[in-house]
């Protein structure tokens, strides 16, 4: 009977991504000019039905529960404050909220005092926007009291007690898009999970060039590993975004109180992952000097390259993989483990500065990921084999120094 419930309970937490996996289905179907935009649709399927339903709440309780008979500002403050995307919704909430209150009352002081036409729009909305500012200074509270200043200044001019109903609407559109948020969530973990797998591909598939392009000494090869490299900072500050909001819906949706130790687990990672992004871009330039300028390079600074996109890939399935799914983090660090003895300071003896260097970046981006598996900075940094004859962290007894490949 317990396990009874508890998978019921799963089915309804997972209905997104039953709809989610249906609608892939379906869109694979589709001709191809129909495939982005489905995919798109479905994405936003979630959030088009949290301010669809947030929206309509917060008319009726504005207007049968509070007793407005036009609440405005009640549905604009509850579509506003979750919007389409996964950003800190709860900051935003009070951000708007702050942004209506100033809006509205600066609005109606001096629409009352001045009435309404151009300069006295441009009056109201000037000073809604200082003061924003003053208080706060975020996008969001600025924007919204210019708006909400504006349709003070021309649509809604203040009359009796209007500027105080006003302010409730918004107070009630912001309460109802906390309670949707809680209610109607989004998983908090799964698009963070989404966005790490995605900057780990990357990852791999760079060290993969990186490795052809040493092989083969293909400036061409590494200049396109190098672009795409490059191109990683947007997944980085989209993962930091996701981790964020799921942070808030882990906080406010009861049904997700349980996943809060694996959105900690994967927000462990961001920056492990930022690092050996960082890490693979130097690595990628420095091949690609080490190419055009000729170097004698060793066939195992190759082999360690390519072994580590490979172990990279490990690491990704590991954080795409559902909780009790293989491969585990054991499984990715003992796939590091077999990398890590191969970057020993001997492949680079006679080498130039190039090889040593990416040597050095393939020595740092193995520590970031086993970070990403849960290992600590220091237990990493034991598991590569010493450069020096007394290193700072002792290397630990898995590593065998009359180890050969």
């Amino acid at each position: 009977m317990t396990r009874r419930r508890q998978n019921n309970l799963v089915s309804v937490r997972d209905a997104d991504q039953i709809i989610r996996r249906a609608a892939t289905t379906v869109a694979a179907r589709l001709p191809q000019p129909l495939k982005d935009p489905v995919r798109r649709l479905v994405l936003s399927a979630v959030p088009i039905l949290q301010c669809a339903i947030a929206a309509g709440l917060a008319w009726w309780v504005a207007k049968e529960l509070v007793g407005n008979p036009e609440p405005f500002f009640a549905p604009i403050a509850a579509v506003v404050s979750l919007g389409l995307t996964l950003a800190t919704r709860v900051r935003r909430v009070f951000e708007l909220l702050a942004g209506v209150v100033v809006g509205i009352g600066v609005g109606d002081l001096l629409v009352m005092w001045i009435g309404t036409g151009p300069w006295q729009i441009a009056l109201v909305v000037a000073m809604a926007m200082a003061v924003a500012v003053f208080v706060d200074g975020g996008p969001i509270i600025t924007m919204q009291a210019a708006t909400s200043g504006v349709l003070v200044a021309t649509l809604l001019p203040p009359e009796d007690g209007l500027g105080f109903s006003r302010m409730a609407d918004a107070l009630v559109g912001g309460a109802v898009g906390i309670l949707v948020v809680a209610l109607v969530p989004t998983h908090p973990v799964r698009r963070a999970r989404r966005d790490a797998g995605a900057l780990l591909w990357v990852a791999r598939d760079v060290l993969r060039q990186a490795a052809e392009g040493l092989e083969q000494s293909d400036a061409a090869v590494l200049e396109k590993a190098l672009r795409e490299a490059r191109a990683t900072q947007p997944g980085i500050d989209q993962l930091r975004g996701d981790l964020k909001a799921g942070r808030d819906i882990s906080r406010l949706a009861p049904i997700y109180w349980g996943a809060r130790e694996r959105h900690r687990r994967i927000a462990e990672t961001a920056d492990p992952i930022d690092a050996a992004l960082r890490n693979i871009r130097v690595l990628t330039r420095r091949a690609l000097t080490l190419v055009k300028d000729g170097e004698k390079l060793n066939p195992k600074v190759v082999a360690l390259v390519r072994d580590l996109g490979e172990a990279t890939a490990v690491v990704r399935r590991m954080v795409i993989a559902d909780p009790g799914q293989p491969p585990d983090e054991a499984e990715a660090a003992r796939r590091l483990r077999t990398v890590a003895r191969q970057a020993r300071h001997e492949i680079v003896a006679g080498g130039g500065l190039s090889s040593g260097v990416v040597l050095a970046q393939a020595r740092s981006v193995i520590v970031d990921l086993f970070q990403v598996c849960g290992m600590s900075r220091i237990s990493a940094l034991a598991t590569l084999p010493p450069t020096v004859p007394h290193p700072a962290v002792e290397p630990d007894s898995e590593w065998d120094p009359d180890h050969k490949d």
